[in-house]
């Protein structure tokens, strides 16, 4: 990565977390009943009844509301864990509680399955710090949902879930970084041509 790159990107990645940081209350709880149309939408849309999702930290966008609807609706679901070689493996949820995984993120308890098992869902729901119109995402830099993707044999649907502010026209991309298939913020939902 060029150093100019490598500028560019991360003041993109401080700027979002500026601007996360500084969300009041009550537009986190409006974006987190955005999230959750949207999510329900687009799940309903697909007909996806396996998906991955990621456990939100403080400042991700809350999908919570919309697990709720998923767990409800008896959704086959997969969360990320972080590995030490830098790829994820999945959990399969076993019930209710949380452990605190590498860098602190919160992952469901359950059984631990292989970087493979995400092959198998209808859809993928990413984190991002930011993603364009052209399907290119911003991750926070530590390339686990880039080295997973890319070392998947099938890929299925990816959409990241980010706020309203975070779509750009163009973001910066490396040959590495794995493209999405669509956005989902708490107003739209945008599905990239493949």
């Amino acid at each position: 990565m060029s150093d100019l790159m490598a500028a560019e990107k991360a003041l993109i990645r401080a700027r979002i977390r500026n601007a996360r940081s500084e969300m009041s209350e009550q537009s986190r709880l409006h974006a987190r009943e955005g999230f959750t149309t949207q999510l329900v939408a687009l799940v309903e849309s697909l007909g996806a009844s396996r998906l991955s999702c990621f456990v939100p930290t403080a400042t991700e966008p809350d999908v919570s509301g919309f697990l709720e609807w998923a767990k409800a609706a008896e959704l086959d679901m997969l969360f990320p864990a972080s590995r030490d070689d830098g790829y994820l493996d999945w959990i399969s949820p076993s019930g209710s509680g949380h452990r605190s995984g590498k860098f602190g993120i919160r992952e469901p308890l359950g059984e631990l399955l292989p970087p493979g098992a995400v092959e198998h869902v209808d859809l993928m729901l990413v984190p991002a710090a930011a993603a364009d119109l052209s399907g290119n995402r911003l991750g926070w830099g530590r390339g686990y949902f880039d080295r997973t993707l890319e070392a998947l044999t099938h890929r299925p649907p990816v959409y990241a879930v980010i706020f309203d502010t975070e779509v750009f026209d163009a973001v910066p991309v490396e040959p590495h970084d794995a493209p999405v298939q669509g956005i989902v913020t708490p107003k739209r939902t945008l599905t990239f041509s493949a």
